[in-house]
């Protein structure tokens, strides 16, 4: 792709292309497991985040941001098929998983090509000098430290709030801070402002996680698009339970010797406010946030599509 400026829109519609690309760029054996997964897209916010982050003052966007927004995206589906494995999920985004559908041992083959071809796109675009600084290894590092320190933890019922935190720190979002991080390179703003971006999409990955914590307790499996209270049955500890076992200890005897069962977990975060609490902690980092994109020097546009993508993380929480 010849580098060129378009507008925001345009560079969406490229980036859904170009990771379309990217998944099906493999033989045809990878292709034959993993080209359904072109249809099983999501909200895409990283991929625009990278997008809007690299948006000028006039408010278009280089090509160079599609092809990070599109490895970006293709990197996130590869961990949700990791995902899926780890956790035996039948369903992601109302469609079968891959792992349900051709089997788990196919599904880590399938989850590692589509990493390594996010990765071969990376590489292809950050070769330039004004790309130096984008370390996409260690993004990636961060996320699989994440997910093991969160597998280390299963059925940890002592699991801490600062703890936990810093494992969706590396887990959830360390890959909306690579994104922000790749859309300010391509925006060339200077060491300063890259760093306020970075802090934003880090601050934006924890509040989505948070929102998504709280699924398990708030909505149906329907208007999820995933089985509900399934975090707990999984043995993943997120922060409204957590919230409810500072509250009352003697419900951690009773998870240890496995006489917990899955009315009383929804029972305990709904008596001690384990959502209302969560709530709160995600608004804490969603002021934080409010306040990097009014120091941030931008146009009306972007600050319009950076504005919604945290309204779109904190949205779950904010009735």
């Amino acid at each position: 792709m010849i580098n060129q400026k378009m507008d925001f829109e345009t560079a969406f519609s490229e980036v859904q292309k170009e990771a379309s690309k990217i998944i099906t760029s493999g033989p045809s054996l990878i292709n034959s497991y993993v080209s359904y997964l072109t249809d099983v897209t999501g909200k895409m916010m990283r991929a625009k985040a990278v997008l809007a982050c690299a948006m000028d003052e006039d408010g278009l966007v280089d090509s160079d941001a599609v092809k990070f927004a599109a490895a970006v995206e293709v990197l996130h589906l590869a961990t949700l098929v990791h995902d899926d494995i780890m956790d035996d999920a039948d369903t992601r985004r109302g469609q079968e998983t891959l792992q349900k559908k051709s089997g788990k041992r196919n599904a880590v083959i399938c989850g590692d090509f589509l990493l390594a071809s996010a990765i071969r796109e990376i590489i292809d675009v950050a070769q330039k000098d004004n790309y130096k600084d984008f370390d996409f290894s260690k993004y990636v590092q961060d996320i699989a430290l994440g997910e093991l320190r969160q597998n280390i933890n299963n059925r940890n019922y002592r699991l801490k709030t600062f703890r936990y935190l810093s494992i969706i720190d590396g887990k959830t979002a360390a890959l909306f801070e690579a994104s922000f991080h790749a859309g300010a390179l391509v925006l060339n703003a200077d060491k300063k402002t890259q760093k306020l971006y970075r802090r934003l999409g880090r601050y934006i990955g924890i509040i989505f996680q948070l929102t998504d914590d709280c699924i398990d307790y708030e909505n149906t499996k329907d208007s999820a698009l995933k089985p509900v209270q399934s975090d707990f049955e999984n043995g993943v500890i997120t922060l409204p339970l957590i919230h409810a076992f500072e509250n009352d200890p003697t419900l951690i005897k009773k998870a240890e010797q496995g006489r917990l069962s899955k009315e009383e977990v929804f029972d305990a975060v709904e008596k001690h406010e384990g959502v209302a609490y969560t709530h709160s902690v995600a608004e804490s980092y969603f002021v934080r946030a409010k306040a990097i994109i009014d120091e941030l020097q931008m146009c009306n546009a972007k600050k319009l599509i950076i504005s919604k993508l945290l309204d779109r993380a904190y949205i779950g929480l904010s009735k």
